[in-house]
């Protein structure tokens, strides 16, 4: 490194923290993806130059790996935190489980489109597609942890963990669409709330 990119490494440094750059990358991702994310772009967006980059990240796959484990860690705080949260009540558990996987896509759903976009990585990525296996392996234990305690039984809560995601997954695509009416949040969540919940019984 020349001493002119040294002298701007250390006056940029200050100005700019790791999770600033990566809250760029995460932005850039929403909006278009992996391949969006570009060093140069990206400084330009913050108002820098690129030795605030360097002073935080060694290059740019540096970069994209510290914002997929940022996003893992994340998860993993996620799902133990509700995993902690429970009460006498596993309806009322299951109820608030639905709210918060819902909110979880975003208010302006770029959590969702960030996670579809790591998903289309992982497609060619095999780093990338064992972590994201990890990840749906921890939320369906959650999921069926969640449902084994209303149904007592195994098989059943397995099941209802399956279909609990599925409503999930779906449910976040739907609200994607640009006509998806202000309602539609709430709709889905009563349909999702009165089959998969409160018509279960404990066997």
């Amino acid at each position: 490194m020349n001493p002119e990119n040294r002298k701007r490494k250390r006056s940029e440094a200050p100005r700019l923290t790791r999770d600033d750059w990566l809250d760029a990358a995460f932005q850039a991702v929403v909006d278009g993806g992996f391949d969006n994310v570009r060093v140069l772009v990206i400084a330009q967006t913050l108002g820098v130059t690129r030795g605030s980059f360097y002073w935080h990240f060694n290059d740019h796959a540096d970069l994209v790996s510290s914002l997929i484990e940022r996003w893992r860690k994340r998860e993993v705080e996620l799902d133990r935190a509700l995993q902690l949260d429970a009460t006498d009540d596993p309806k009322a558990d299951l109820e608030h489980l639905l709210e918060a996987a819902l909110a979880h896509a975003g208010a302006d759903l770029e959590n969702m489109r960030f996670e579809l976009a790591l998903r289309g990585l992982g497609r060619r990525d095999p780093v990338v597609a064992k972590m994201l296996v990890e990840v749906d392996a921890a939320r369906m234990t959650l999921f069926e942890d969640k449902f084994l305690r209303l149904t007592d039984d195994p098989k059943t809560a397995e099941e209802l963990a399956v279909l609990f995601y599925l409503a999930i997954v779906g449910s976040y695509q739907a609200l994607s669409r640009p006509t998806s009416p202000p309602q539609a949040k709430d709709y889905r969540k009563g349909i999702i709330t009165d089959y998969l919940i409160r018509r279960q019984v404990k066997t």
